[in-house]
């Protein structure tokens, strides 16, 4: 059944053409030919019945005078029927009185039936001939038996002529039919081949604007009629879209220009805060110091310490405007990925580091062979931050260890850097990448909270995202991935 259900439907159509008529005509041939074998062996058995009474009749005399050779010519009588082959004539007791073989000079007389014991007539077919006795009665006595056997070639030679007329019938039935059948498939099949074409045609190209031709109004018709409303309303639905996508893109578009122009404010902005703020901030400071070295013994210690609390406070003042400034141009800064040796960038950091502070006893624990694709100059800032942040935090231990390195997550790679400092409260978790965020005082450890903030928007504009894990003293770990 699968090679005829992956057909196309016109072949099916007339393949069901061919099937009906063939087996309609074969089946009326079939009953035709019952039927008419039916009547033959009726015919059969009737007309050798009327023979046999016949001859029966003619061959009481001789049985009584007991006349064979009479008896045997009446048996000859059948030769004008070339459908009987043999016959033959019991007498009374069973045995063979005359007989007759067509075609033959040797007598080959059937025999006698059982059911003669049992004195009754009738009839029995096998596969070649018939053979059929009848009792010969006299006076209302039987006095012996005939019985006459016919071929069945003629029903043979009958039934193969049937069998080529069928066949002959058969074979101008299926080409009838597959005429018939192959313009009527074009009647029913035209219009569902077209609206499959078309089906697969604006799968491919998107077309909504194509319609199918309306052909008929049967059921197939109402199905084409429903497929171009379908098409109707899916063009209407993309006109909405490519209209909204239009106006999505002059919204983009508006947005961009936005946002370049803000953009351009906030580097005149950072531009303003960077000349006007830094310079009365370096002045404050510097007429502090110069202050305190001109007039220190006449302030005294209380004076030099407050003048120390003010140029404390504008250097601090200072550097948070240089961490406003960086992460605004952390923001702004055009990302180019190219491939980073990790290990060797963390390396070269930590030894930056180390250099401020070389008294300090730190043990650096870096991972070899990590590599990734991303922005080296923007990379280093993270990394920066972060090592610093645990160089900071591990200041008030005479020993510390900062580690570097990296863990599989469904095959995707997550870097950390580990430290065994200070560590915080993980209820205050959500603090740390805010901008100015602080969860230690500035007694404590120094900084201005624009650290963490700076590496949150760096790893965001790299696709990956930063967390981090720790508990009070005993350390924290930053992961981040990219």
């Amino acid at each position: 059944m699968r090679p005829f259900r992956d057909l196309p439907i016109k072949h099916k159509l007339i393949w069901l053409g061919i099937l009906t008529s063939s087996s309609a005509l074969l089946l009326a041939c079939g009953a035709f030919v019952i039927y008419d074998v039916r009547n033959f062996y009726q015919d059969m058995v009737s007309s050798a019945a009327i023979q046999a009474r016949i001859i029966g009749y003619n061959s009481a005399a001789t049985i009584l005078f007991t006349d064979p050779h009479t008896a045997g010519e009446s048996l000859g009588a059948l030769r004008t029927d070339p459908d009987v082959v043999a016959a033959a004539i019991y007498a009374r007791d069973g045995k063979l009185f005359a007989s007759y073989t067509a075609g033959s000079t040797t007598p080959m007389a059937p025999a006698l039936p059982p059911t003669f014991i049992v004195q009754t007539d009738g009839h029995r077919f096998t596969e070649s001939h018939l053979d059929l006795w009848q009792r010969i009665v006299f006076e209302q006595k039987i006095i012996g038996t005939i019985v006459i056997r016919s071929s069945l070639d003629a029903m043979k030679v009958r039934l193969l002529q049937y069998a080529a007329i069928a066949l002959l019938v058969l074979s101008v039935s299926i080409l009838g039919s597959i005429l018939v059948s192959a313009w009527f498939q074009r009647k029913i099949s035209r219009p569902i081949l077209n609206l499959a074409n078309t089906a697969v045609s604006v799968s491919h190209s998107k077309d909504f604007s194509t319609r199918v031709v309306v052909e008929c109004g049967d059921e197939v018709g109402h199905l084409v009629v429903t497929f171009n409303e379908l098409l109707e309303k899916l063009q209407q639905q993309q006109q909405q879209v490519e209209k909204s996508q239009e106006e999505l893109e002059q919204r983009v578009i508006d947005r961009t220009a936005q946002l370049e122009a803000a953009n351009k404010e906030l580097e005149a902005f950072s531009y303003s805060v960077s000349h006007d703020l830094r310079a009365p901030l370096r002045s404050i400071d510097g007429f502090s110091q110069a202050v305190m070295e001109d007039y220190g013994d006449k302030l005294g210690p209380d004076g030099q310490a407050d003048l120390q609390r003010v140029r404390a406070a504008t250097q601090r003042m200072a550097q948070l405007i240089d961490d406003m400034l960086d992460l605004s141009r952390v923001t702004r800064a055009k990302l180019v990925r190219e491939e980073v040796n990790l290990s060797a960038l963390v390396r070269s950091v930590g030894a930056e580091i180390q250099k401020g502070e070389p008294q300090r006893n730190v043990d650096f624990q870096v991972t070899e062979g990590l590599a990734v694709e991303a922005d080296p100059r923007l990379l280093r800032i993270v990394l920066e931050n972060l090592l610093r942040n645990a160089w900071k935090f591990t200041g008030k231990h005479s020993t510390a260890k900062i580690e570097f390195g990296a863990q599989q997550d469904n095959g995707k790679p997550i870097y950390f850097v580990r430290d065994d400092g200070a560590g915080f409260d993980m209820t205050y978790a959500n603090k740390l990448f805010g901008a100015f965020q602080r969860l230690h005082a500035m007694t404590d450890f120094t900084g201005t909270g624009v650290g963490l903030a700076t590496v949150q928007r760096i790893v965001t504009r790299h696709g990956g995202r930063v967390w981090a894990e720790g508990a009070v003293e005993k350390g924290a770990t930053f992961y981040f991935t990219l």
